[in-house]
């Protein structure tokens, strides 16, 4: 049977109940208690690494779980990271890039109720994430929930209360478990790894465009960021005329090794910017990067991973549009933009 490393950070399925509201309390240790079943395919080990909500995860608390599983790597056949909802999209996908080509599973769960609640969703989402990483074809960074296996690199919160909490965007389920079976509708190659990677660059910043909004805000961000990510509506545009001069303060900015990504509020279909005027002419004045079709947290992280290791404008374009872990699909259209 696989010996199996449960990594617990805190979050609802470590939680109870307190006057100030829900709170995580529940040991490692305790939590298998409730998934008895699972020691029918595997051997569980515990490691209490954390206990906080993840409102309140930060850079620190994932170069440690980075560090804690680099530390046990070779001890165990896989891994199951119990962590709270919220910020779980963005754990998945920045340990997609700092554990690269992992032979091994390491599979992020969580629960949208505490796992002692009778109505919970904890108890099929931690035993799921047990078999998942048990099972010999399972490899890299995942996040198992509701029954569904999602890419790190892919994974969105859609709901905030119900149990089918989260989404693959522009990517299918790797997989899905049905009544303890695992159906497999996409098995990634086995990665020649792992690497690991120790140093994230938190400089970031995102700017949600609204109509009407001033441009002082992504003055103030340019300023005390590396990086800044434009949020713009549809296939992605920079707003432009007399009412919007963010032209004129990328223009001051040019040269300065700031990195600018333009991505969508759209969840689906990702970025286009060569459609439209309003985002052709931007991206060729000003060298903007594109998301294309990746995620917001996948953005995030990869610029947080990138920076960490350069800011040469060229290097970080390169490295930005190389993919990783099935991050960034649309290929052709990055081609044009690194020529």
């Amino acid at each position: 049977m696989k010996n199996i490393l449960m990594i617990t950070t805190g979050g609802t399925i470590a939680s109870r109940h307190t006057d100030a509201g829900l709170a995580p309390m529940i040991s490692a240790q305790q939590m298998l208690e409730y998934v008895p079943e699972i020691l029918e395919f595997c051997v569980p080990d515990t490691l209490e690494l954390l206990n906080v909500d993840s409102t309140n995860i930060t850079p620190r608390h994932w170069l440690q779980m980075v560090a804690a599983i680099e530390e046990r790597y070779d001890q165990y056949d896989g891994f199951v990271i119990c962590h709270g909802t919220d910020t779980m999209a963005y754990t998945a996908s920045v340990l997609s890039y700092l554990i690269q080509e992992s032979p091994k599973p390491i599979v992020i769960t969580g629960s949208q109720r505490p796992i002692d609640l009778v109505n919970t969703d904890a108890k099929s989402n931690l035993s799921n994430s047990f078999l998942y990483a048990s099972d010999p074809k399972s490899s890299g960074v995942q996040i198992l929930f509701d029954g569904e296996v999602i890419l790190g690199t892919r994974a969105k919160k859609m709901h905030s209360k119900s149990y089918h909490a989260f989404s693959s965007i522009n990517y299918p389920h790797l997989a899905v478990i049905q009544e303890g079976r695992i159906i497999r509708f996409i098995t990634p190659p086995k990665g020649q790894g792992p690497v690991f990677y120790h140093e994230l660059n938190s400089r970031i910043s995102i700017l949600k465009l609204i109509p009407g909004m001033n441009c002082g805000a992504l003055s103030y961000m340019l300023e005390h960021s590396d990086a800044v990510i434009l949020e713009s509506y549809g296939l992605g545009g920079l707003p432009a005329g007399p009412d919007y001069p963010f032209r004129e303060e990328l223009a001051h900015w040019q040269g300065r090794n700031k990195t600018v990504v333009m991505t969508t509020q759209v969840p689906n279909e990702g970025s286009h910017m060569r459609i439209y005027q309003v985002g052709k002419t931007a991206k060729e004045d000003f060298r903007l990067l594109e998301a294309y079709d990746m995620t917001l947290e996948a953005v995030v992280s990869k610029l947080m991973w990138i920076l960490a290791r350069t800011t040469d404008p060229l290097q970080v374009q390169e490295m930005f549009y190389h993919p990783i872990a099935q991050d960034l699909l649309f290929l052709s259209a990055s081609a044009q933009d690194i020529e």
